[in-house]
């Protein structure tokens, strides 16, 4: 029997792989699962998250050597965290230097719990308060 359709990972690019790592880590909590240098492709993939594929999606941040910076684009949207305190959360990340780009509160005609952060890279987040 075959194994369902799932759901593996994101990919985003970074300017700064260890900045960013350190930015997933300490702000949602997330584990580095598993790195992979390749030289002769001059580029390193990490993989973060919450646990193993298939159970759960991961995020890869992939470093091309020697670029510093990309364009997001205007197809990227964000990417999505459940997080179980979302006012909270702002706070720590307020305090530690991140750019909270919409305050934590109801959504426009709801009421669950939203804000938006930026990674280091420029990349929307939104936080969803779960439970």
């Amino acid at each position: 029997m075959s194994e369902p359709n799932s759901y593996l990972h994101t990919m985003l690019r970074v300017g700064n792989l260890e900045r960013s790592v350190k930015f997933y880590m300490d702000a949602f909590g997330m584990t580095e699962l598993r790195r992979r240098d390749v030289p002769d492709g001059k580029y390193t993939l990490v993989f973060l998250g919450y646990g193993e594929n298939p159970l759960h999606t991961q995020l890869e941040l992939t470093y091309n050597y020697g670029v510093e910076s990309y364009d997001i684009g205007t197809g990227f949207g964000h990417l999505a965290i459940g997080l179980p305190d979302v006012y909270a959360t702002c706070d720590k990340l307020r305090a530690a230097g991140a750019k909270i780009t919409r305050e934590p509160g109801p959504v426009k005609f709801g009421t669950t719990v939203i804000a938006f952060v930026e990674d280091p890279d420029g990349y929307k987040i939104e936080l969803i308060q779960r439970g």
